[in-house]
This record gives structure tokens, C-alpha cells and sequence, in this order.
């Protein structure tokens, strides 16, 4: 069973313009043993949301009118922490978080919520969710440790070319179609903003082949209004150790993505 309910503490986003992002709650809330806090401390995906808050201010700063904003959704499958459905809404509103819905639903069912409030991007730390959720045609990324270390006051996407950037096909794979969506979402975003002081920053990583090969996916990025803030070609070398120095919120692909092999 699947059960939405509406932050009223927030303004709701346009339906028609609002990006939509779904994290589940046990990524953003560290849920522990009930010590009788009614406050939930703040988990490896509480600097996304916050950076996620930024862009929205920042881009409202810009214009107040603005309607191309982030709408956060957080989703709850632990039934625990669905047992404390008031300490979640409690936390959210004692940290500041702009959470427009919160989703509740078993974990067989959790795609069913992502699906009807037309998800763009589904993010958890849990891989098999990012699986089904791929398999059910929702642009899942996946969540590591290290985004605790992650700017709060920048939000950093990375871009992996060798997935995303590929020549259109008729029909276009349904996961190779949303992530191309969603970056060219995110590139609308990022031109309201200067080169200097941008709460949104767009990395492009090329894992194989050369310059050449990360000139085509710049390039592509370029026809679809999507500029790159930095970009970086590893020509098949380990992609570890850069990750961990340019600490992106997650990196996005065509189908199971993540931070991590």
C-alpha cells in the first residue's frame, strides 16, 4: 500500500515545471535506536537535500517568478521509521528542509509511489532499489558514504559520457531517454546562473577512450543546452580516486548509476 502525504509547511512546486527528487529517508535521517528524541540526526544524503535547497533559493533570488525548481519527495519503505511518521515530518521541519510530499510504501511497492508522482531522478543508498527502479523505467543513482563529505552550499552532478552521451536510436531506450531529460533540465538551471558563484555545478567524466571521445560528449551536451562546468577524461584509468576528489552528489547515467563500481 502506498500513502502520500503533503508538507503543508512548504509551498508546493508548479506540476508542470518542478524537476521531481525522490530520496529515501533512511538516507537523508540516521534512524538508530529510538533513544526518545524526537529528532532524527542527519544522514550521508543530508548535504544533497540542503544543496538542493540552495539552487531553489538561489534560483528565486534570481526570479522571484521562477517555476524550474527542484521538488524533493522523501520515501519511506522501513517500517520503523514508518511507525514514526511524525518524528520524520519533525525533523524535516526542525532542519529547514523543503520536502514537498512524504511517500510511504512496503518495498515491493516503493516504484509504484516513484511512478505516481512522476519521479525524474530516484536517489538511495540501497543498489537493488536502484534496480528496480531502473527496471521500472525510473533514472535511479546511487548513494555513497562519501556524500556526507559533499558541498552543502554547491550542488555537484557528474555526468558520465560514456553512458549518457551515445547517438540517438529509434525507439531511444527509455533510461538513456530520462537521463538525457534530466540533464537537459539541469542545464536550463545552470544557465540562469554566472561562471562564478553557482549553487550548480555539471561534471562531465569520460571513463574510456581519449580527447576525442570527450570532445564528442561535450559537444553533445552542448545540442541539448547543457554546459559543463568541468570535464575529465580518464582514457580507461580507475575512476575511484578521482570521484573521491571532486565529491559529486552522484553521477548520473542511463540506467544503474553510482559512485561506485
Amino acid at each position: 500500500m502506498v500513502s502520500t502525504i503533503q508538507n503543508t509547511d512548504v509551498k508546493q512546486k508548479d506540476a508542470d515545471r518542478a524537476v521531481v527528487v525522490a530520496v529515501t529517508c533512511r538516507a537523508v535521517f540516521e534512524s538508530g535506536a529510538d533513544d526518545g528524541d524526537d529528532i532524527y540526526g542527519g544522514g550521508v544524503a543530508f548535504p544533497l537535500l540542503q544543496a538542493l535547497q540552495r539552487v531553489n533559493e538561489r534560483l528565486l533570488e534570481e526570479s522571484p517568478a521562477e517555476s524550474l525548481l527542484f521538488d524533493v519527495i522523501l520515501i519511506t519503505t522501513d517500517s520503523q521509521q514508518q511507525q514514526q511518521s511524525s518524528r520524520i515530518t519533525s525533523s524535516t521541519r526542525h532542519y529547514g528542509l523543503e520536502v514537498s510530499r512524504f511517500c510511504f510504501s512496503s518495498q515491493e511497492d516503493f516504484t509504484e509511489s516513484l511512478l505516481k508522482n512522476n519521479v525524474q531522478i530516484f536517489l538511495t543508498t540501497d543498489r537493488d532499489e536502484v534496480l528496480l527502479a531502473s527496471q521500472n523505467g525510473v533514472l535511479s543513482a546511487l548513494l555513497d558514504q562519501q556524500l556526507a563529505l559533499c558541498p552543502s552550499e554547491q550542488l555537484r552532478v557528474m555526468i558520465s559520457g560514456d553512458a549518457v552521451i551515445r547517438p540517438d536510436t529509434d525507439p531511444m531506450p527509455g533510461g538513456q531517454q530520462a537521463a538525457q531529460s534530466f540533464s537537459a533540465q539541469l542545464g536550463q538551471m545552470r544557465q540562469k546562473f554566472g561562471v562564478l558563484d553557482s549553487p550548480l555545478s555539471i561534471v562531465l567524466v569520460t571513463l574510456h577512450g581519449g580527447r576525442e571521445s570527450c570532445g564528442n560528449a561535450l559537444r553533445t551536451l552542448r545540442s541539448r543546452g547543457v554546459s559543463v562546468d568541468e570535464a575529465y577524461c580518464l582514457a580507461g584509468a580507475p575512476r575511484g580516486p578521482i570521484l573521491s576528489v571532486l565529491r559529486s552528489h552522484f553521477l548520473l547515467c542511463d540506467g544503474v548509476s553510482g559512485l561506485e563500481e
